[in-house]
């Protein structure tokens, strides 16, 4: 080869050269998992005797790429998710990737339709749906799209999951305020139908019922609203309470407000706790004792398997996250 020819030769000429097919030197070049080591070294040997160079921009046009990751949430307000997205934001940067964010509200007509418009837009997902059957949602895409899943419901998809152990969360709180002395501890849980909200509930159950104490639970939604709402309804039915473990945070703000209100303190006389460890919650007085999630690091390592995976490598199937009590005034103890 003259020296006019180096670095002009095609995917065809090494297909040629290593006698095998163009699909097969795509396979090799494009590291992809279903490659044998005998073929990628017969590859590679042809492409350097002919000094061929993949071309990177001609790689991601032949593999579809486009250098998105489609992000779907139940909702894209609120501390929480935004905690999730700066997370997912400063990893997929290190990536070189960008997001296209979608929220799929409370049903799974939103979460149909928001995936229907990232098809073909992007290289891969992340969905966050405590709330909403994964087969139904998933049978709407292609099979073989790269995807990680968190905090969902049971599935039979196959697909990686980030989960946060949140009957064991449940069940460390409650076994704190215990030992802080409180025995009436009322819990107000999630939205129905929500898988996190629902394992909350149950290891709260389970560790007031383990201690030989009688689970008092309140509907709420996961909203300061909802943490008014249960305050009011324990007001007006006198019951007897000396703590409120509340789902999540939000919920547990909304308690403190409510009994500020009536006059009520926190902790001298209810203790408040919440769940996930939002950044008011250490900003507001009394700071809240809460479980920490790391809501941010959860969303960058959802970032990270997904790139793996969209590059063909091998991830583990399930990660489960355990989240660590952050003691802080509205407990009654002095903060750690």
């Amino acid at each position: 080869m003259t020296g006019k020819d180096i670095g002009q030769a095609t995917i065809r000429d090494v297909a040629r050269e290593a006698d095998v097919s163009v699909a097969s030197v795509s396979r090799v070049f494009n590291r992809l998992p279903n490659v044998r080591p005998e073929l990628k070294e017969r590859v590679e040997q042809a492409a350097r005797k002919l000094h061929y160079v993949p071309h990177a921009g001609a790689r991601n046009l032949s593999m579809a790429r486009t250098g998105s990751i489609g992000i779907v949430l139940p909702d894209l307000h609120g501390e929480y998710f935004s905690e999730m997205l700066r997370g997912m934001e400063r990893e997929a940067a290190l990536h070189q990737r960008h997001l296209l964010l979608s929220n799929m509200h409370l049903d799974i007509g939103h979460g149909i339709e928001a995936l229907r418009n990232m098809r073909g837009r992007v290289d891969g997902l992340i969905v966050m749906a405590p709330h909403l059957n994964l087969d139904d949602l998933f049978a709407q895409l292609p099979p073989g799209i790269p995807a990680v899943l968190l905090n969902c419901r049971a599935n039979g998809l196959g697909m990686p999951e980030l989960r946060v152990d949140n009957v064991a969360g449940a069940a460390t709180m409650v076994r704190h305020l215990i030992d802080c002395g409180h025995r009436a501890i009322v819990h107000v849980e999630g939205p129905e139908g929500n898988v996190e909200a629902a394992d909350r509930a149950r290891g709260y159950a389970q560790a007031m019922e383990a201690a030989g104490l009688k689970p008092v639970i309140l509907p709420g939604n996961f909203d300061e609203e909802s943490g008014r709402r249960a305050v009011e309804r324990l007001q007006a039915e006198q019951v007897d309470v000396d703590a409120i473990f509340a789902a999540n945070d939000m919920t547990a703000i909304g308690v403190m407000v409510a009994l500020r209100d009536l006059g009520v303190d926190v902790p001298t006389q209810v203790a408040v706790a919440g769940f996930d460890n939002i950044p008011l919650a250490r900003l507001i007085s009394p700071g809240l004792t809460t479980m920490a999630v790391d809501i941010a690091d959860m969303g960058a390592r959802g970032i990270n398997r997904l790139v793996a995976l969209i590059d063909g490598e091998a991830v583990p199937q399930m990660e489960l996250r355990q989240p660590g009590l952050i003691i802080r005034t509205s407990s009654q103890l002095s903060a750690a």
